[in-house]
C-alpha cells in the first residue's frame, strides 16, 4: 500500500521568468507574478543571448559593444520591463550571453531559483506540443520546477489567476509522487480544492466498478491524515494525457502539477516528445507545474 508523503510548505521565493520577448512569453508573465506575489518572493527576468561569431572567424565572438544583436536585445529588455507591471513585486533584469542551457542552470543555482517559468506555443495544424527551442531547453533540463504556460492557457487572463482547482495526475510511481508536495502545499496555501487523478485505460466495461474502487483507494492513501485543504478524487477510464486535459476542461482546473522524470540524453537532442507531460502541456487549459524526480 502507499503511503502518504511527508509534506511541508514549499517557498517559492526566486521566480526565473525566461524571456525572448515574444508575445507567447509575454502572455506568460502575469502567471510569474502571481506566483511571487502569493509568496513574498522575487522574479528574475531573463533573456539569454546567443554569441553571434564574427563572420570570417566562425568561433570567435562579437565583442560586446560591436554585437547588434546584443544592444538590440538590451533595448528590447529596456522596452519589455516598462511596459509590464510589477507593482510591488521586486525584480530583478538579467540579460547575459551564452547557451541557453548552460546559462540557465548557472543561474538557477547561483540564484537559488524555486521555480522557473516560460510560455510556448504549438505549431498550427499539429495536435501535439512541438517547443520552441528555447522552451523546450528549459522545459527538459530545468533542475528546478517549471511552471509551462501553454498555448491555451496564455490566451486567458494571468493577472486574475487563482488557485481554486489543482490536479494532480498520478500513476502511483515514485515519479508522479515527487510532484505531490508541491499540489499538497499550493492547494493549501491557496484553500483550493486538490483534485487527485488517476487515468485507466482499456479497462472492460464490466470490471470498471471494481478497478474505480480499488484505484480510488490508493489515491486516498496519498492524502495526509490531516489535510488543509478539499481533496477530491477521480479515476478516468482514458490513455493518460487525453485524461488529464479532459478532468482540467470539465472541472475548469487552474493548474495542473505533474511529476516528470530525468529524459533520455537522445531526447535531449530531439524533438521527440518528452513524455505525457509534453502532450498534457500542448493540449491543457491551464498552467502546467512540472517537478523533476
Amino acid at each position: 500500500m502507499q503511503s502518504a508523503p511527508v509534506t511541508s510548505r514549499i517557498t517559492l521565493n526566486n521566480v526565473l521568468f525566461a524571456t525572448d520577448f515574444s508575445e507567447v512569453s509575454r502572455a506568460a508573465l502575469p502567471y510569474a507574478l502571481a506566483l511571487a506575489r502569493w509568496y513574498g518572493g522575487k522574479i528574475f527576468v531573463t533573456r539569454i543571448v546567443a554569441y553571434e561569431p564574427y563572420l570570417s572567424v566562425p568561433l570567435e565572438p562579437i565583442p560586446v559593444d560591436l554585437d547588434l544583436s546584443w544592444n538590440r536585445e538590451k533595448q528590447n529588455m529596456t522596452e519589455f520591463v516598462s511596459a509590464a507591471s510589477f507593482g510591488d513585486v521586486a525584480h530583478e533584469e538579467i540579460l547575459q550571453r551564452g547557451e541557453l542551457g548552460e546559462a540557465i542552470s548557472d543561474l538557477i543555482e547561483r540564484k537559488r531559483i524555486d521555480v522557473a517559468v516560460v510560455g510556448t506555443h504549438g505549431h498550427h495544424g499539429l495536435k501535439k506540443l512541438v517547443l520552441g527551442s528555447a522552451a523546450e531547453k528549459i522545459y527538459r533540463q530545468a533542475s528546478c520546477p517549471v511552471l509551462t504556460v501553454g498555448p491555451e492557457a496564455a490566451t486567458r487572463s494571468g493577472s486574475a489567476w487563482e488557485l481554486k482547482q489543482i490536479l494532480f495526475p498520478t500513476d502511483f510511481s515514485d515519479t508522479a509522487l515527487h510532484a505531490l508536495p508541491y499540489a499538497l502545499s499550493l492547494a493549501e496555501e491557496n484553500q483550493a480544492t486538490l483534485i487527485f487523478l488517476n487515468a485507466v485505460p482499456l479497462v472492460p466495461q464490466e470490471h470498471k466498478e471494481l478497478v474505480a474502487m480499488g484505484v480510488r483507494k490508493r489515491l486516498e492513501n496519498l492524502m495526509p491524515a490531516e489535510p488543509w485543504c478539499r481533496p477530491e478524487f477521480v479515476v478516468a477510464f482514458d490513455f493518460p494525457a487525453p485524461g488529464i486535459t479532459q478532468v482540467a476542461r470539465e472541472r475548469q482546473v487552474d493548474l495542473i502539477v505533474m511529476g516528470v522524470g530525468k529524459p533520455a540524453v537522445a531526447a535531449l537532442k530531439s524533438h521527440v516528445p518528452w513524455s505525457i507531460a509534453s502532450d498534457v502541456v500542448g493540449a491543457a487549459p491551464c498552467p502546467v507545474l512540472t517537478v523533476r524526480q
